[in-house]
């Protein structure tokens, strides 16, 4: 594929300046080819990269980054980006462990304005940049891409409200490809597929035009813009639709985002604007590919795929994943008491829940990319007399802590959080490990909160938590089980009751979740060094088993091992209940300590961070024998 390629020679964005309009159209293929022999290789987020290959080619044709600006929001659609901004010769170790991130990512480049990974907070981001240029008086240029799922995000409309009071100049592009991760949800949605597909465009048009013509040259630059894509598009915003100009934004009609002397033309009227201007643009997900383009939500986030078929490639045969496992356990659980209610955050397929919303469509809410709504909006379900579970990713939870405290935790109401990818995720990297739900979990009153250590556990762990009253949580890792048979009934756990799991004398090792299978391991490596490990699977974060620990201070060392960060997470627990008890053992507490994870496979970075049965091993027998 190399040799002759227009992307070989670009090694800034300022190369794009000096190449026409077909010549960025040649290059914007070169690119979504690169893109896909790339992530049929290593995986990634390759549906929405696709399909933003020409707004990122014609912003950075028109700016001067690094200088200027240019935010991403979630940040999985800058592979293009990253092919522009000097990274190509590294592109091909995209995701992998010491390679480049999936995300922009400042330390890795200064063209990276932002840690992007969650949704929503562009906007945010970019205002702050802007009223810090207005307050050092410069000419940079800010620019905020956002999709259409993640400006429906509460903190998007925080933001859109200021910029429009402020009317500070930047510029919004609303990247509308009608399709988040889930198919997106809500009123705006409905708004922007209004704007698309209006058939009162002719008798509002002259009512826009005049509308707009008020507002200066720059308005009636882009008007005639409007009137140059009407043939193509053939649609324009009426005016009881312009939500965006109501808020005090500038909005263009919608225009083609694959075309990129459109977008330029569009762009550079915009980017001279003395307001803030939102340019309303339409693509494609998985543009250039027809496997992606048809399934654009299995292309959001897929491992290697075949490039010929788009099929993923296949995988010895492993047993089930923890999502798929709570999943089906959910369904069932469903089937027996009809008051249960899933929730999800625009994850219906990633946090296993397509089974439920097909068999009990009317007890599935998928709320879009809005977790904060989404969990108060659980509070009153539960006190209605429902009982929602939450599914939700670690990692995005922590957008929803104050509605879980205030509004589920307080009024000690009957709400099952089920948090999906806890701990290290692998290639998705920082913006995504769930390493903090351990911490922000058992700090709250009322909370209690499950940790299965296998898939079974948590069969039983999701049973237990329905049963109980109050908010509970019972989190799980990304990934397979480990290929244990599944309990045809499940049962409800005592609580604070932990599971021995391995005899010994000389150690006691107290394992949290996932951390328990490596435990195991280090106990018979320490075996073979005359050291004897009991392992404890603790099953209980909060409330602690109280006598399993009073047990392991008996012996010379108590460990404990998580998946979490140390600081206030379940070993500091732990440490705590010693102290309460007088229990006076020296104790080792392993985790994840104080500093963010990068991206790479997971078994890799549990190995970096010690907390596989090697690294585990190696850390108790050194304290051990310094004892």
């Amino acid at each position: 594929m190399e040799g002759n390629r227009i992307l070989d020679v670009v090694t800034s964005p300022s190369d794009l300046k000096a190449l026409s309009d077909e010549e960025l159209s040649i290059l914007a293929c070169e690119i979504r080819e690169q893109i896909l022999e790339t992530t049929a290789c290593t995986g990634g987020h390759v549906a929405s990269s696709l399909g933003a290959v020409e707004i990122i080619l014609a912003v950075h044709s028109l700016i001067d980054c690094p200088h200027d600006r240019f935010v991403f929001d979630v940040g999985h659609q800058s592979y293009a980006h990253k092919l522009v901004t000097g990274r190509l010769d590294e592109f091909r170790s995209l995701r992998t462990y010491g390679g480049l991130s999936g995300f922009p990512k400042p330390e890795e480049s200064p063209f990276d304005a932002h840690p992007s990974g969650h949704a929503s907070d562009s906007l945010s981001v970019a205002y702050g940049l802007a009223e810090a240029r207005d307050l050092r008086g410069d000419e940079q240029k800010i620019v905020a891409l956002i999709g259409d799922a993640s400006l429906a995000g509460g903190m998007a409309f925080e933001a859109l409200n200021q910029i429009g009071q402020s009317q500070t100049p930047m510029v919004i592009i609303l990247n509308d490809n009608e399709m988040s991760i889930s198919r997106n949800v809500g009123a705006l949605m409905k708004h922007l597929g209004y704007m698309r597909t209006t058939a009162e465009y002719r008798q509002a048009r002259d009512s826009i035009q005049e509308r707009m013509e008020k507002n200066g040259p720059v308005a009636r630059a882009l008007m005639q813009i409007g009137r140059n894509v009407k043939d193509s598009m053939k649609h324009m915003a009426i005016p009881r639709s312009m939500i965006f100009e109501q808020l005090g934004i500038l909005c263009t009609a919608p225009i083609d985002g694959h075309n990129i002397g459109l977008l330029k033309e569009t762009l550079a009227v915009a980017l001279a604007a003395d307001c803030p201007v939102l340019v309303h643009v339409v693509t494609k997900k998985g543009a250039g590919y027809a496997p992606a383009e048809r399934d654009p939500e299995t292309f959001h986030g897929i491992g290697p795929f075949d490039l010929d078929t788009g099929l993923a490639v296949k995988k010895p045969v492993a047993p089930p994943s923890y999502t798929s496992v709570f999943g089906q356990a959910l369904v069932r659980e469903a089937e027996a008491d009809e008051r249960i209610v899933a929730m999800t955050a625009a994850m219906k397929g990633g946090t296993g829940l397509k089974e439920f919303a097909e068999r009990f469509p009317e007890r599935f809410f998928d709320e879009g990319i809005a977790e904060e709504h989404m969990v108060a909006m659980a509070s009153g379900l539960a006190l209605g007399g429902a009982k929602p579970v939450v599914a939700v990713y670690s990692t995005f939870l922590q957008r929803a802590i104050d509605q879980m405290i205030i509004d589920c935790c307080l009024p000690d109401l009957d709400v099952v959080f089920a948090i999906d990818r806890a701990g290290v995720v692998g290639e998705d990297g920082p913006t995504h490990h769930g390493m903090f739900d351990l911490v922000y979990t058992r700090m709250v009153p009322h909370m209690k909160v499950l940790a299965p250590s296998d898939e079974a556990e948590l069969v039983h762990c999701l049973h237990t938590a329905l049963a109980l009253g109050g908010p509970v949580s019972v989190r799980y890792p990304r990934g397979e089980g480990q290929g244990v048979a599944l309990p045809d009934k499940p049962e409800v756990l005592p609580v604070g009751e932990s599971k021995l799991v391995r005899e010994g004398a000389d150690v006691a090792i107290l394992a949290f979740g996932r951390m328990v299978s490596p435990s195991l391991e280090a106990a018979r490596l320490l075996s073979e060094s005359g050291i004897e490990a009991c392992v404890v699977d603790m099953r209980w974060v909060k409330p602690l088993d109280r006598q399993a620990i009073r047990r392991a201070a008996q012996t010379q060392l108590v460990v404990t091992v998580e998946g979490g960060v140390v600081a206030g997470g379940a070993g500091e627990g732990v440490l705590a209940v010693m102290a309460e008890e007088g229990c006076l053992a020296p104790a080792l507490n392993l985790g994840i300590g104080d500093r963010f994870i990068h991206q790479g496979k997971t078994d890799l970075l549990l190995a970096d961070l010690g907390l596989d049965g090697k690294g585990i091993a190696e850390a108790v027998e050194q304290k051990y024998l310094s004892l």
